[in-house]
Order: C-alpha cells, then sequence, then structure tokens
C-alpha cells in the first residue's frame, strides 16, 4: 500500500499526542477536581480562540490584501476548478508581504484561505504558481490547519499541567515560578516535537495531492528548487519569520522542524 509506513508513523504519533491531551486534562481533574466535561469543553474553547485569532493576526501582520481576479484571471480559474475537484470550497486567495517567495494555507475545506507572497509571482512560472497553489489546496482538504492547531493546543495544556504542578509542590513563590516557567516550555517542546513530526508527515502529503491534481510533480519539484534558492539569497521579513510553520518551505530537517527536507521532497515529487 502506497505510503503505508508514513501512515502507520501517523498513527504512532497521533497516539502519542492524544496521550498528552489525555494526561494534562487528568492533571487538572486530579488537582482541582474540576469535572471532566468542563476541562474538555475549555479546552476546545481554548485551541477554537487560537485557532481564529491566529488566522486573523497571520494575514493582518502580513498586509494581507484580497488577490485582485480581474488581474489574476488564469489563477482564480484553476483554484476554482482545483477546489471542485478536491470537493472544497474555493478559499479565498490573498497576497502578503513576505520578502522571500513562500505561501501558505488557513483554515479548513469549506472557510479556507490560501496566501501566496508578491515575490512568489514574481519568481515562478504559471504551471509552478499552480503547483504550489495546489499544494496549499491539499492542505485545506486535509483539514492540516485544524490538525496542527489541535497539536499547538494540547502542547499548550501539557505546559499549563507542568507550570502548576511545579507552582503547587513548591514552597518559594518566585523560585517557583522562575522554575514552572522553565518547566513548561521544555514540556511544550517536548510535545511540539511529535507535532513537528506530524507537520513534516503531512507536507509529504500534501506534496503528493498537488502531483496527483497536477498528473505529475514536476511542476512544484520545479517551484521548490526556485524557493529554495531565492530563499538563500534574500531575507524574509520579521513577520513571515513568524508563520514559517505554515508556508510551503521551511528549510530544515531535524527533529524540530516543521518541514521535511527541500531535497527529498524534490525527489519524491520527480518519482510521481
Amino acid at each position: 500500500m502506497r505510503n503505508f509506513g508514513l501512515k502507520v508513523r501517523m498513527a504512532i504519533v497521533g497516539s502519542i499526542l492524544f496521550a498528552f491531551y489525555t494526561a494534562g486534562i487528568s492533571f487538572f481533574y486530579l488537582v482541582f477536581g474540576a469535572p471532566i466535561p468542563l476541562l474538555i469543553g475549555l479546552s476546545v474553547v481554548f485551541v477554537f480562540a487560537q485557532y481564529k485569532i491566529s488566522k486573523w493576526f497571520t494575514l493582518r501582520s502580513l498586509k494581507g490584501q484580497e488577490l485582485p481576479e480581474d488581474q489574476f484571471r488564469e489563477l482564480h480559474r484553476f483554484v476554482e476548478q482545483t477546489s471542485r475537484d478536491m470537493g472544497i470550497e474555493k478559499p479565498d486567495l490573498y497576497l502578503v508581504e513576505m520578502g522571500v517567495p513562500n505561501a501558505f494555507a488557513l483554515g479548513r475545506r469549506g472557510n479556507g484561505t490560501v496566501a501566496v507572497s508578491r515575490e512568489l509571482l514574481g519568481v515562478l512560472e504559471q504551471d509552478e504558481v499552480e503547483g504550489v497553489v495546489a499544494h496549499e489546496l491539499a492542505h485545506l482538504q486535509n483539514r492540516d490547519s485544524i490538525i496542527m492547531q489541535l497539536g499547538q493546543g494540547i502542547a499548550s495544556i501539557i505546559g499549563f499541567a507542568a507550570y502548576f504542578a511545579v507552582i503547587l509542590s513548591g514552597d518559594n513563590e518566585l523560585v517557583d515560578i522562575f522554575i514552572g516557567m522553565i518547566v513548561s516550555n521544555i514540556a511544550q517542546m517536548l510535545v511540539m516535537v511529535f507535532v513537528f513530526a506530524v507537520s513534516r508527515h503531512r507536507e509529504f502529503v500534501a506534496d503528493r495531492d498537488a502531483a496527483e491534481v497536477l498528473g505529475r510533480g514536476d511542476p512544484l519539484a520545479r517551484a521548490l528548487e526556485k524557493i529554495s534558492s531565492s530563499a538563500s539569497r534574500a531575507e524574509p521579513t520579521p513577520e513571515a519569520k513568524e508563520v514559517n510553520a505554515l508556508c510551503i518551505f521551511g528549510g530544515g530537517s531535524s527533529l524540530l522542524s516543521t518541514h521535511p527536507s527541500t531535497e527529498k521532497r524534490i525527489e519524491r515529487l520527480r518519482s510521481y
């Protein structure tokens, strides 16, 4: 079965994240005696609020503007047709300022946004832009933005639990607050290692889905080569650095990377 190994790893990582979530909810239940339904409800509200605020803030910080249909008619037609083929509603298209060629998707399949940087439209050919946009549409189809938001929410819950565990077990308020913050950050980073693993997996899946929609992987492979080359010569804006995890190109290949290595992605794309 194609990508069976990736699916197994995704299932394992998902199970680990669920175990973290269960541990966090159990901590607050045992320590504070809050009803489990209430804790689950509060955690859902917390994640939903993060999701809504981050979407608005991201577009605002990158000076996002709706992509004019009269100037980019061909791209709008491509998105409309591809969205129909994928069984999702056509997302809003935005033009953003990032300092480097890049793109990202926000939201879900019924209420999504795809943003492309001005620099990306300046360096890529039309079929390469379509490869990038198809990748982002695949993220919306697969609900990747929601999945990643859930992972970050679980990390925050574990961070809160670790902080309160230190505060409640100590006897020196000032020192305990400082230690609690350190332990909280370490706990969150531990959970985020698994969230990053999910992110790397989802990038491979979105690449594959984009190649299937286009009928070949070469346009997206060429786009990644150009984006990577441009990234080595230009500096992203400070705001763009903050949303790097959302983008089609993030660089890196370590446990703390949100994206797999670009070379591996290109190699796979050219094999489709």
